[in-house]
């Protein structure tokens, strides 16, 4: 008797735990939702700028790499400040492209990339320092960006 209340409690945890609710019917459209068409997103966090240009140009890769099937949400808070600003130098590494072609190819994929504005004090800047494109970062985005699940990366 315990061995078959044993086995049907583990079925029926398989069994709810298999199923899938991205795949559920969606109530209000009639319609199945598959996972395809909810993307996960990627919320990329980063500190570093001139003293650690490998913190600063892996993360710009890596979001540019998870562009193609992620939505991605950049967050530039510390140091990574200064490399948001207009006029400010741009940093390279080998084996990677530049900082300032990595943000480009972001934004031109319209991937937000958000600047901390105590930061940006701290750092003598104003919001209106920001290079085209950058944004002063707003919390709400942080969970606004994607419908599907977020992972973060923190550099």
């Amino acid at each position: 008797m315990k061995s078959i209340y044993l086995f049907t409690l583990v079925a029926g945890l398989t069994l709810s735990c298999a199923q899938n609710p991205v795949n559920k019917l969606n109530s209000s459209a009639g319609q199945e939702t598959s996972s395809d068409t909810i993307r996960d997103g990627v919320f990329i966090h980063i500190t570093e700028s001139y003293s650690n240009p490998h913190r600063l140009l892996m993360p710009l890769k890596m979001a540019t790499i998870m562009t193609e099937d992620k939505d991605v949400l950049i967050y530039m808070d510390i140091n990574a400040v200064n490399i948001l600003v207009n006029d400010a130098e741009d940093i390279s590494l080998e084996g990677f492209e530049s900082a300032k072609t990595y943000i480009n190819l972001l934004l031109a994929k319209n991937v937000s990339i958000y600047a901390c504005p105590t930061c940006l004090k701290v750092a003598g800047f104003e919001p209106g320092d920001l290079a085209e494109g950058i944004k002063v970062a707003e919390k709400d985005k942080f969970f606004s960006f994607t419908k599907g699940r977020i992972l973060t990366l923190d550099y």
